[in-house]
Order: C-alpha cells, then sequence, then structure tokens
C-alpha cells in the first residue's frame, strides 16, 4: 500500500484503501485525558457537543483556546477572556475547501457563514503564486487562502504570448483566445510551461492545478511530462479531466483512465475535482474504476459538490460542438445565465461576445428525480472522499464583486455552491436524510481535506481535526436550523445555522453576526 491509506473504519465504507495520507489515530479516551495547558485562555467554547473526525471523539465539552491553538478540551469550567456560548451547538473543526475560486474578499466572507474555514484555489490555481499571496495578504481574509500553480496559466502565457497577473479575471479573459484550448505544444513550449508551473512550486503553490477541460487539445506526453513534475516535488495534481462527456471516444471514463494511468506510471497523487460534474451521468462505472484503482494502492483521491449543476465560462470548450450529446442534457435551455434558461442562439452570441460569462450547466436535477438523486449520491457519498464548493466569485454583469464590499450588492450573482455547499451537505444528506453519520460527514468536510494536502503542505497537519494541539479554526453549528439559502435564481443568500466561526483563535462570526473588522486568515502555503 501507498502512504495515501485511509485507516479510520467510518471513512472506508467499503474497506477499500483511500488516497489520504493517515497520522497516527487517538482513541476518544485519549482526546479527552491528553494534558491541558493552564487557563486562563484567550477564548473558551463553553458546553457544545465536541465532535472529532479523526479519533471518533463526541462528548459534551468546553473548549480553551490560547495563541490561535486548541489547548484544553475538559469537562471542567474553563476561563477565558473571552467565551462563547456553545450549549446546544456542534463544534467541529472548521471546513477545509479544497475547490475555491472565489479568492475575492466578499467570496470569503460568504463561504465563512457557510462554515468554512480555509478555502484554497487547487483546480484552477493561480500564477504568479507570489504575486497572488501578496495580494491576498495585504488585502487580509477572514479565513485561511491558497492556491496551486497553475498549468492552464502557464499554458495560456506561453500559446498566446500574455503574461499572467495572478487573477482569476485574466484567466477568464483569456477564453476569448482559443490557440491555448485546442492545440498541441512544441517541445520549446511544452519546457517553458513545465518551467513555469514549477516556478510556482518554488513559490509555495499547493500543487499543480490541472483544468483540462479547458484546454482539452493539449497532448498526452504534456500531460504526463505534469505528472512526472508533480511525483518529483512530491505533490497533487488537482485535475479537471480534459473530457465531460458520456459518449466514446472522448469520454470522462476515457479521461480517468488517463489520470489512473498517470498516477500508476509516476507515482504522483492524483487528485479527482467533482468527480460530480466531471461524470455527469455515468458516474456508476466511473466511480467503479477509481475505486478499483484505489484498492490496488494507487495515490488517487477524489471530492464532490452536493450539487446536480456546474458552472464554468460559457466560452468553454464544454459547450461548443456537440455538447449537449456530451453531457447527456435534453436541450440548450439546460444551460442558464443569471438562473434564465438559455437558447443555443443565445449561446453563439454569448460565447462571440461574452465568452468570459459564467453560465450554470443542470446535468442532474437531483431534487426532481430519484434516479438522478442516486447518481449525485454516487459522487457525494465515494468513500474517503472531500466535499469541495467549488465555488465561483461572484458577480454583478461583467464586473466581479472585490474589495471591501458588504453586503453583497443587489443582483450579485454566482452558482448557489459559493454560499451554501457544506450547510446543504450538512442538511441534505446528515439531517434530513440520514444518508451519512454526522462524524462521518465531518471527516469529509475537514479531516479528508487536511489529510490529502499534508503530505506536502505540512500545515494541513494540524488543521480538520478538534484535538489539544491542533489550529483553533472551528465552525460551532446548530444541526437543526443549519441550512442553504442560496438557489440557482438567488444565489446571493447567505447560509443560516452558523452561530459562531473561529478561524486561528479569533471569532469572525459571534451570534450568527459577522465581525468585519477581524481579518484572521493565514496563507497555506509550501516551502517551495
Amino acid at each position: 500500500m501507498t502512504d495515501f491509506q485511509l485507516s479510520r473504519r467510518s471513512l472506508l465504507a467499503l474497506g477499500a484503501a483511500s488516497t489520504v495520507l493517515s497520522p497516527t489515530l487517538v482513541s476518544a479516551q485519549q482526546i479527552s485525558m491528553r494534558p491541558n495547558e493552564d487557563g486562563p485562555y484567550d477564548l473558551v467554547l463553553r458546553g457544545g457537543r465536541v465532535i472529532d473526525p479523526e479519533s471518533g471523539f463526541d462528548e459534551i465539552r468546553n473548549v480553551g483556546l490560547k495563541d490561535g491553538r486548541i489547548v484544553a478540551i475538559s469537562q471542567e469550567t474553563l476561563e477565558g477572556a473571552e467565551t462563547l456560548d456553545a450549549e446546544g451547538m456542534i463544534v467541529a473543526p472548521g471546513f477545509i475547501d479544497l475547490h475555491a475560486h472565489g479568492q475575492q474578499l466578499p467570496a470569503a466572507w460568504v463561504q465563512a457563514f457557510d462554515g468554512v474555514t480555509t478555502a484554497l484555489e487547487l483546480e484552477s490555481g493561480l500564477l504568479p503564486i507570489s504575486r497572488y499571496y501578496d495580494l491576498t495578504a495585504g488585502e487580509g481574509r477572514p479565513i485561511n487562502y491558497g492556491a496551486s500553480a497553475a498549468w492552464t496559466y502557464a499554458r495560456i502565457a506561453e500559446k498566446e504570448g500574455i503574461e499572467p497577473d495572478g487573477t482569476l479575471q485574466w484567466f477568464q479573459q483569456a477564453f476569448a483566445l482559443d490557440n491555448w484550448q485546442n492545440t498541441l505544444a512544441t517541445p520549446e513550449e511544452l519546457e517553458r510551461i513545465l518551467d513555469r508551473v514549477e516556478s510556482g512550486l518554488r513559490d509555495g503553490g499547493i500543487g499543480i492545478g490541472i483544468n483540462a477541460g479547458y484546454a482539452p487539445g493539449y497532448g498526452r506526453k504534456e500531460y504526463y511530462e505534469l505528472a512526472r513534475l508533480a511525483a518529483r516535488h512530491k505533490v497533487p495534481t488537482f485535475t479537471h479531466v480534459r473530457y465531460i462527456s458520456v459518449i466514446e471516444p472522448l469520454s470522462a471514463f476515457e479521461a480517468l483512465e488517463e489520470l489512473v494511468a498517470l498516477s500508476a506510471a509516476t507515482g504522483a497523487h492524483m487528485h479527482v475535482c467533482h468527480l460530480n460534474s466531471s461524470a455527469g451521468r455515468d458516474v456508476e462505472i466511473c466511480a467503479e474504476l477509481l475505486k478499483g484503482a484505489q484498492e490496488r494502492g494507487l495515490p488517487i483521491s477524489v471530492e464532490a459538490y452536493p450539487y446536480g449543476a456546474g458552472s464554468s465560462a460559457v466560452g468553454a470548450e464544454l459547450y461548443r460542438g456537440n455538447w449537449l450529446e456530451r453531457w447527456g442534457a435534453p436541450d440548450a435551455s439546460s444551460l442558464e445565465l443569471n438562473g434564465v434558461p438559455l437558447t443555443q442562439a443565445k449561446i453563439d452570441e454569448l460565447q462571440a461576445a461574452e465568452p468570459g460569462a459564467i453560465v450554470v450547466m443542470h446535468f442532474l436535477r437531483p431534487d426532481d428525480d430519484a434516479d438522478d438523486r442516486r447518481l449525485l449520491d454516487e459522487s457525494v457519498l465515494f468513500p474517503g472522499a472531500a466535499i469541495a464548493s467549488d465555488g465561483m466569485p461572484w458577480s454583478v454583469g461583467a464586473s466581479l464583486v472585490e474589495g471591501d464590499v458588504w453586503p453583497l450588492p443587489d443582483g450579485a450573482f454566482a452558482h448557489p455552491r459559493s454560499a451554501g455547499c457544506y450547510s446543504r451537505f450538512i442538511s441534505g444528506w446528515v439531517r434530513e436524510r440520514d444518508a451519512i453519520p454526522l462524524a462521518d460527514a465531518l471527516a469529509k468536510t475537514s479531516l479528508i481535506p487536511a489529510r490529502i494536502l499534508e503530505t506536502s503542505t505540512p500545515q494541513m497537519k494540524t488543521k480538520g481535526r478538534l484535538q489539544v494541539g491542533a489550529d483553533a479554526d472551528i465552525v460551532i453549528f446548530d444541526l437543526a436550523l443549519i441550512e442553504d439559502n442560496a438557489t440557482f435564481v438567488a444565489p446571493a443568500q447567505l447560509s443560516s445555522g452558523v452561530r459562531h466561526l473561529v478561524v486561528n483563535g479569533t471569532p469572525v462570526i459571534r451570534d450568527g453576526a459577522r465581525q468585519g473588522d477581524r481579518l484572521p486568515g493565514r496563507a497555506i502555503r509550501r516551502r517551495g
């Protein structure tokens, strides 16, 4: 078996080898008996139901925080400079989002209300990495942040001759160009692409973002070299596979076969982004393929979001040619702009005039169709898989909502997963359907994402746990009230039920209210 093997029994429903590093576990008894640091504490969480998904600990306790860490978990009364009442609440590790395109300050605040304490841009990534981190640190964030080194940015730079600036806007504008999406790289171009990606890793990028679905015309040898680069630096790749299609050839199944083969050949840890939207209606056979690879020890990890609709720029290759047949969709109205179904004529118009416009694609209708709900469950409940939002930035028309803006302005739009991913998962799959135990659901939202990253990014070893010594990134929520309120028509609605959110020991949400002057988020960054 590889180093990427999960040992907690409840996260291995099929008994298959998982692909996340498994540190030594502690028992429920040990966590409550670990030496506590003496008080007084900076902050005390009083009387909540403390759940640690790694050990299985689940008891009513008081929690003491000091210097941004958890330093006491006790039945005894704890004294602190500040106290948050957690009685009747779940006290759990803050949610870790591996796939958050909304890296702007307003997007971070929206995710905070969804229980997220760390939001990372890993699928697409950014370049130059150093500029992204400098810009973000200069503005400040309420939650932790970080990004991978973006292969697509490197490819656009070399194929189109324009330099990236570390922002998502630059990438969106590149959809007006086609050469980077559909042509092979020359040997010289490939060498320069790899150099750019490697520079991003050396600058602290969290792995390699391979947004292959947006540039499906790249060469197979190019993907091989990216996997080799990842293996050499011992970092994961985060892949949006090159084909989203239920028809062969050039199907999602074929694209996942390519990923599996490269993991086997190079030893690289290959992470599958949004299995639900990548596999679509073919998810059963695609999930079977990935489970078989994991059972044979390949370092492959998986994520999914709890929606049957995806979101991306209308100019992407995903919506060109025989796109309806590839998605298995009935007609063009499956694609929406600002909640309004589109016609093919309108799609053609947008692709010519506004290719960076963000659209929503309904590939499943789980709220209306039981079979579609079952297909979505294949991804969301995939054993050992993380929940990740694929949350989009907020925009009004063609302009991104960024800077110190709050609340979101009228007309702000994004996919509802940008606001409600985690609340939707907890309320829908745990509370309403009882499809997964709460502790296992919390592992999917915190522990598993941390384990996916912690070998290459040691900062993550103290996240995703609620134990003495762990980082004080904590969500306190009411299981009876947690709810996603964002819809496809009206997405700019905050989730409800998160009573408090603590990031690095500082409350950024207190009694359901935003603490707008507190920006304790820190960079998650590799030592390049």
